[in-house]
């Protein structure tokens, strides 16, 4: 670096002697030409030199902690030869895999509850990134979730379970499983208790509906029942269309 230096030294005091002759006609101008050209190739070999030379002083691509180091002073490394393993507790996140029927309702900023077993621990928080392939293995796409970390608890490659949410409702009608049957035209129902008397007695009348999403054991109804409507939960499997029953009230 020293020697290129020099000489773009020398290179610069000439052509700027140079270049002050030919502003006073004096020399040739494949003379003063030369001398801008010699200035110019010496410039820009130091500041290849410099690009270069900056490439051997190693910085990270973040802040952080370093956490093992891999190669030992002194040793010859490559390209692609790993230094030092450099942990950020700052900047955490999830990666899971989502199959693809949930891609229309999953999107950046959908919520998300990010549940790490191993410590107990739940945090509220929001898809942050999602992947437009789909793998075509196991037909799923890759999101990225955003988890704070202001604790310093959660560590990498600490195991989590992400729940997410791909639907809201906030009237839904939720419904036990067990409760509803199918007829054989393949439509699901439900048995209701209706003109429910003082006594207790009612008549069950059958009552066809839309199901919707489903949580768990239970299932969204979108149509068929409404509020204010008695459910037959027990025995539902046994009751037939218009039957009486009585009401056990506890």
């Amino acid at each position: 670096m020293a020697q290129l230096k020099a000489q773009e030294s020398l290179a610069q005091t000439t052509y700027e002697r140079q270049k002050r002759l030919w502003e006073q006609n004096i020399g040739s101008e494949i003379q003063y030409l030369q001398a801008q050209t010699q200035y110019e190739s010496n410039k820009s070999a130091v500041s290849q030199l410099e690009s270069q030379l900056a490439k051997a002083t190693v910085v990270a691509p973040f802040s952080g902690t370093i956490e093992e180091v891999m190669s030992d002073q002194g040793s010859n490394v490559a390209q692609g030869t790993p230094l030092m393993r450099i942990v950020s507790l700052d900047n955490m996140y999830i990666e899971s895999e989502v199959p693809e029927k949930y891609l229309a309702s999953i999107e950046k900023g959908t919520k998300v509850i990010a549940d790490f077993p191993v410590i107990n621990k739940k945090i509220d928080t929001e898809i942050r990134q999602v992947s437009n392939y789909i793998n075509p293995n196991n037909r799923s796409f890759k999101i990225e979730v955003g988890v704070p970390n202001k604790d310093g608890l959660i560590k990498p490659n600490l195991t989590a379970k992400v729940i997410i949410n791909d639907y809201t409702s906030e009237n839904a009608f939720l419904i036990p499983q067990s409760v509803i049957s199918e007829n054989a035209d393949g439509n699901q129902y439900v048995y209701i208790a209706t003109n429910i008397q003082d006594s207790g007695e009612a008549e069950v009348h059958q009552s066809i509906i839309q199901t919707g999403k489903t949580q768990g054991d239970l299932v969204e109804v979108l149509e068929g029942i409404k509020a204010g409507d008695h459910i037959i939960k027990e025995g539902a499997r046994s009751v037939q269309e218009g039957q009486n029953v009585q009401i056990l009230k506890q």
